[in-house]
């Protein structure tokens, strides 16, 4: 199998909180000469089915690809899934349910806002936020600067948005990870040592929360990451190695509500794959567009 120089398995369209809609999403994978591209929309496999419909000959290959934002007592995770059915129940399942919590999060944080804060936005602002596909915290954020309640989304996210915390609303781990596989796909944990805000989870915590999760039948862990050292990378190759897990490579790119390049996972393009990353290319080459 040819070695794919060039590969970007995580990135997010406007179907979530990303600032590029599927359509251009696809033109700039073209044009920063991505052979392999995955979008891992959350809780959303909308942007995917577009990108297959407006998929043509000579297009970089497309693995379908989606992000559950998930939580239980143990902590928070991103858990991604490739190479699934769309149309399989159990993903639609997951979808509905991940989907039903966000907008429940983000009508009680505009009732939030305005009864501890103050802050109030027109009717029409509110129905705009309302009719987007997965709307989440960098959209309200934005709409707060847009009328001058924070100076950028990150205060706003922080200082105010995050004062409001839910308790149950939340797709579990196990739940994501057992759609995807019931829906034939890979499920594999994204940027494995960042937990909730700062945490970084290193060492034995990391080998703890990777067995629990392999339980419920995590099957990769992303090694290549935009936001890893060299060292993070490593620490998560080993247990790669130790674990028998695939891996794989995404640089999270939200176009400009992240400062973030395509194609930016640290992998080097030169040196030999890791042996987890080739394992998934193999494994995933039927389940790709091209």
């Amino acid at each position: 199998m040819k070695q794919l120089k060039n590969i970007d398995l995580h990135m997010h369209s406007t179907i979530s909180d990303g600032s590029d809609p599927p359509e251009v999403v696809l033109a700039r994978v073209k044009r920063a000469g991505i052979e392999l591209f995955s979008l891992t929309d959350h809780d959303a496999v909308k942007g995917c089915q577009m990108i297959r419909e407006m998929w043509e000959d000579g297009d970089p290959q497309f693995l379908a690809g989606v992000e559950f934002s998930c939580r239980d007592k143990e902590g928070k995770y991103h858990i991604l899934g490739y190479g699934y059915d769309p149309e399989a129940e159990s993903m639609r399942s997951v979808v509905e349910r991940g989907h039903r919590y966000r907008m429940n999060k983000v009508a009680a944080r505009l009732d939030f806002l305005r009864t501890e804060f103050g802050f109030t936005f027109p009717e029409e602002e509110q129905a705009q936020l309302l009719a987007l596909d997965n709307p989440g915290k960098p959209h309200l954020g934005n709409l707060m600067v847009k009328y001058g309640y924070a100076e950028t989304k990150e205060q706003a996210i922080r200082q105010y948005i995050d004062q409001l915390r839910f308790r149950g609303e939340y797709v579990l781990p196990e739940e994501a990870i057992a759609g995807i596989l019931s829906g034939g796909g890979i499920p594999v944990l994204a940027h494995p040592a960042y937990g909730s805000g700062d945490q970084l989870i290193l060492g034995d915590e990391m080998d703890r929360r990777l067995r629990r999760l392999m339980g419920y039948g995590l099957q990769g862990v992303e090694a290549f990451y935009s936001g890893f050292t060299k060292k993070l990378t490593r620490e998560i190759l080993g247990f790669a190695d130790r674990y028998g897990l695939y891996v794989t490579a995404g640089s999270d790119y939200h176009g400009m509500n992240k400062l973030v390049e395509l194609g930016d996972t640290g992998l080097d393009p030169v040196s030999e794959l890791p042996e987890g990353l080739q394992r998934f290319l193999k494994d995933t080459q039927e389940r790709r567009i091209g």
